[in-house]
């Protein structure tokens, strides 16, 4: 990445995404922000993940261009990835071309998605919902509580931690965190 940017651009690479919202809240004057939203559990250093490192930026300065660089090219991630404040998506499979596309456009405050993105509407490994109640299973709560916390019974989140077993081919809870984890379905 640094290879294919640094003729056009002066690069500053910090250790971590809270680093990165620290010198653009400080120094500011930044064009463009890669954002790396691998998940805080893959040995990242940041305490913040990639949606709310994203947010920082945008708040901190408004204008900034930001490309979120995500582990693959899923419909979900990039979402997220927009949702937050990012111009552009790409992945770590995308080549040369993508990311240079991505920056190009996050420049221009155009929005851009990593071509090999599914287009949208088609359905990922879990919705939304199963995103939201692993999150919250990965953080140690109990079905009472996510059920509390996302406001629907006890019997809804069984059923749906069932239904997330089963797309991702898990032997029990522990194992559905992992997966979603290593497949940065969740943070």
């Amino acid at each position: 990445m640094r290879e294919l940017l640094a003729d056009r651009f002066e690069i500053e690479e910090l250790g971590s995404r809270d680093e990165a919202v620290e010198l653009v809240q400080d120094v500011g004057g930044f064009d463009v922000a890669i954002v790396e939203m691998r998940s805080r559990a893959n040995g990242s250093l940041s305490r913040i993940s990639g949606a709310e490192a994203i947010r920082g930026l945008r708040k901190a300065e408004p204008g900034i261009g930001i490309v979120a660089h995500g582990e693959r090219p899923e419909r979900h991630l990039a979402t997220d990835a927009i949702a937050a404040g990012a111009s552009a998506y790409v992945s770590r499979s995308a080549d040369a071309g993508e990311l240079s596309h991505a920056v190009e456009a996050a420049l221009e405050d155009h929005d851009f998605i990593d071509s090999a993105v599914p287009p949208k509407g088609s359905r990922g490994k879990l919705t939304l919902r199963q995103r939201q109640i692993l999150q919250l299973l990965a953080e140690g709560q109990s079905t009472r509580v996510a059920a509390e916390e996302l406001e629907v019974s006890e019997e809804t989140v069984k059923s749906h931690t069932k239904n997330i077993l089963a797309r991702l081919g898990a032997r029990n809870r522990p194992h559905a965190v992992a997966i979603a984890l290593r497949e940065s379905l969740i943070d």
